[in-house]
C-alpha cells in the first residue's frame, strides 16, 4: 500500500505539473496568440530569421507543438518553403529548454505569489489580456508548486533501497532508460514537464548520471512522436504524404542526436558532470545542450534534408474528394485560434463552392444543359458534408480555452457554414427543381424574363463575392455594401414580378405558360440574396449598427408597434 501511495502522489504531482505549464500555454495563447503567429510569419523567410523566430515564440509558449503547428499552417499553405519550417523547428526545440532552466533552480518560495497575483489579475482584471496573463501566473505557481511537492514526495524515499532497485532495473539500461523516457514524454505530450521529473528525480541522487542523459534525450525523442502519430493524416489512403515531411524532419533530427548520447555517453557524461555536477542541474544543462548541439549540426545540411524528405514523401497527384476538409487538422485544437482560422479557411471552400452552383446555374437558364444540373446537385452534397465537418471540428474546441475575440469568430464562421448550406440547398431543391421543369416540359421564358432571372443570378454572383471579402476582412463599410444589397435584390424581384404580370395581362403566350416557374424562382434568388447578405450581421453588430428591433412605436398611445 505504501508504494501505492507513493506511486498515486507521484502521479498526481505531475498531473498538476502539466495542468500548470497547459494554464501558462493556453494563457499566453489566448493573450498574444495572434501576435505571436504574426512575429513567426515574418520571420520565416531564411533559416536563420526562422530558427530565431521559432525560438523566440516557443521560449513564450513553452510549446513546440503549439509552434510547430503554426509552421505547420504556413507550409500547408505554400506561404513558406520546406528549409525554413525545418529551422523554425530546430529554434522551438531550442526555446522549449529555457523554462527548465528556470525551474532548476530553487524557487518555490515564489509559487505563493505567481498564485496570488495570477489570481487577483484572473478575477479583478479589467481587460482580458490582463486576465488571461492572470492565468500565465497561477500556472506558473502551480509549476512551481508541482516541483516542490515532487522533492518533498521523493526525498524521504530516496534512501529506500527497495526503491532504488526498482529504478536502477528500469534506468540502468541507458536504451531502456530513453525508451521510458520517451513513451512517458509522448503520453503526458510534455516534454517540459518530464525533463523537470526527471531533474527532480536527479537532484535527490536516486538515477545515476549515464541514466539522466539517456532519459532527457528520451524525452527530446518523445516529443517528436507526438506530431507523427497525431498530426494531419498524411499517411492515410485518402491523404497527402507530403504533410509529414516536418514532422518527420523533426523527428530525424532528434533520433540522431539519442544515436550520439547512446554512442559516446561516456565522454558526454563525463564532459556533464564536470560542468553541471549530477544534481538536477545536470538534467538542465544537458537539455539545453542538446536541443544546442542538434540546431548546430542541422542548421547547414538542413536543404539536403529537405531534398531527402521530398523524395520520401513526395506531393501525392490524385483527383480529390471535394468534400472531404482539407484544413481541419484536429492537432491544431489544441490552440483555437489556429483551430478557428482553419475552420474558415474551409468556410472559405464552401463560398467557393457556392460560386461554382451559381454560375452553374445561369449556364443552366442560358443553355438549358441537364447534364449540368446533375453536376450542381452533386456541389450541394459537398456543401453538406463540409458544413457538417466544420460544425463537428469547431464544437470540439474548448470553450474555456477561447477569448472573446475567438468566440465571436467562431460564431461568425457557423453563421456563413449554415447559410451557405442553405443556399446550396434552394439552388439544388428549387433553382434545379425549376431547371429541370423547364428543359422536360420544353418551356421558354420570354425575353425580357429570362433577362431579368440571368440578371439576378449576376447580380447574386457579385453579392457572393462581396459576402466573401467580408467574412475574410471584417470591413465595416463592405458589410453595409452587403446589406444594401437585400433591398437592392428587393427592388429588382419586386420590378421583375410587375413586368411578369404586366407580360401576362398582355396575353404573352411565353409568360403565361411559364408563370408559375417565373415567380418561384425569382422567390428563390432573393432567398439566396437574404442568406448571402446574413455574412454582414457579425460585423454590423459588433460594431453597433444593427437595430434590435424593426418595429416602432406608434403614436397612438396605446403602446403597439406597428411595421416599419
Amino acid at each position: 500500500m505504501q508504494a501505492t501511495q507513493l506511486l498515486l502522489t507521484l502521479a498526481g504531482n505531475v498531473v498538476l505539473l502539466l495542468w500548470g505549464l497547459h494554464m501558462v500555454q493556453s494563457g499566453l495563447i489566448r493573450a498574444f496568440g495572434g501576435d505571436l503567429r504574426n512575429l513567426l510569419s515574418v520571420g520565416l523567410r531564411n533559416r536563420w530569421s526562422a530558427m530565431a523566430a521559432g525560438l523566440g515564440v516557443t521560449t513564450l509558449l513553452q510549446s513546440s507543438t503549439a509552434t510547430g503547428l503554426m509552421v505547420a499552417g504556413f507550409a500547408a499553405t505554400g506561404a513558406m518553403p520546406l528549409v525554413p519550417a525545418l529551422a523554425a523547428m530546430l529554434g522551438a526545440n531550442v526555446g522549449t529548454t529555457l523554462i527548465v532552466q528556470l525551474f532548476a533552480f530553487d524557487a518555490a518560495r515564489l509559487a505563493p505569489v505567481l498564485l496570488l497575483a495570477g489570481f487577483l489579475a484572473f478575477r479583478r482584471g479589467a481587460r482580458t489580456r490582463t486576465r488571461d496573463l492572470g492565468r500565465v501566473g497561477i500556472g506558473l505557481g502551480l509549476m512551481l508548486l508541482s516541483l516542490h511537492l515532487l522533492l518533498v514526495t521523493i526525498e524521504p524515499v530516496g534512501g529506500d533501497a527497495a526503491f532504488r532497485e526498482i529504478l536502477a532495473v528500469l534506468t540502468g539500461d541507458p536504451v531502456i532508460a530513453l525508451l521510458l523516457a520517451a513513451v512517458l514524454t509522448w503520453a503526458a505530450h510534455s516534454s517540459v514537464a518530464i525533463v523537470l521529473l526527471i531533474a527532480s528525480l536527479a537532484g535527490t541522487q536516486v538515477i545515476a548520471p549515464h541514466a539522466v542523459l539517456a532519459m532527457v534525450a528520451g524525452a527530446n525523442l518523445g516529443s517528436a512522436i507526438n506530431p507523427i502519430l497525431e498530426g494531419p493524416g498524411g499517411g492515410g489512403p485518402d491523404g497527402n504524404p507530403a504533410v509529414r515531411r516536418l514532422p518527420v524532419g523533426n523527428l530525424l533530427n532528434r533520433a540522431v542526436g539519442c544515436l550520439l548520447v547512446l554512442v559516446a555517453g561516456d565522454p558526454i557524461v563525463a564532459a556533464m558532470t564536470r560542468l553541471s555536477g549530477s544534481g538536477g542541474r545536470l538534467a538542465a544543462d544537458f537539455h539545453l545542450l542538446f536541443n544546442l548541439a542538434l540546431a548546430a549540426l542541422f542548421v547547414l545540411p538542413l536543404p539536403a534534408l529537405a531534398r531527402l524528405l521530398v523524395r520520401l514523401f513526395p506531393e501525392r497527384v490524385s483527383v480529390a474528394d471535394p468534400s472531404a476538409p482539407l484544413h481541419l487538422d484536429r492537432a491544431a485544437l489544441a490552440a483555437p485560434h489556429l483551430a478557428i482560422a482553419n475552420a474558415a479557411r474551409e468556410a472559405l471552400r464552401m463560398s467557393d463552392t457556392v460560386e461554382v452552383m451559381l454560375r452553374g446555374a445561369l449556364d443552366v437558364f442560358r443553355t438549358g444543359d441537364r447534364k449540368l444540373i446533375q453536376e450542381i446537385r452533386r456541389m450541394d452534397d459537398v456543401l453538406d458534408r463540409l458544413q457538417s465537418a466544420i460544425k463537428e471540428y469547431l464544437t470540439h474546441i474548448e470553450p474555456d480555452e477561447m477569448d472573446e475575440r475567438d468566440a465571436r469568430r467562431a460564431a461568425g464562421i457557423l453563421t456563413l457554414v449554415i447559410n451557405l448550406e442553405h443556399v446550396g440547398d434552394i439552388i439544388d431543391r428549387s433553382l434545379m427543381d425549376a431547371a429541370s421543369k423547364k428543359i422536360k416540359r420544353k418551356l421558354r421564358f420570354s425575353e425580357e424574363g429570362a433577362a431579368e432571372i440571368t440578371g439576378m443570378l449576376e447580380r447574386l454572383l457579385s453579392t457572393q463575392r462581396l459576402a466573401a471579402a467580408v467574412f475574410v476582412s471584417g470591413d465595416l463599410r463592405a458589410a453595409r455594401s452587403l446589406m444594401r444589397e437585400k433591398e437592392v435584390m428587393r427592388d429588382l424581384e419586386t420590378r421583375a414580378t410587375e413586368a411578369h404580370f404586366a407580360r401576362l395581362r398582355a396575353g404573352r403566350g411565353e409568360s403565361l405558360e411559364t408563370s408559375a416557374l417565373h415567380i418561384d424562382i425569382l422567390r428563390d434568388l432573393r432567398r439566396i440574396n437574404a442568406h448571402l447578405a446574413a455574412t454582414a450581421y457579425p460585423v454590423l453588430d459588433r460594431s453597433g449598427e444593427l437595430r434590435t428591433s424593426r418595429l416602432k412605436e406608434t403614436d397612438g398611445g396605446h403602446g403597439q408597434p406597428s411595421l416599419r
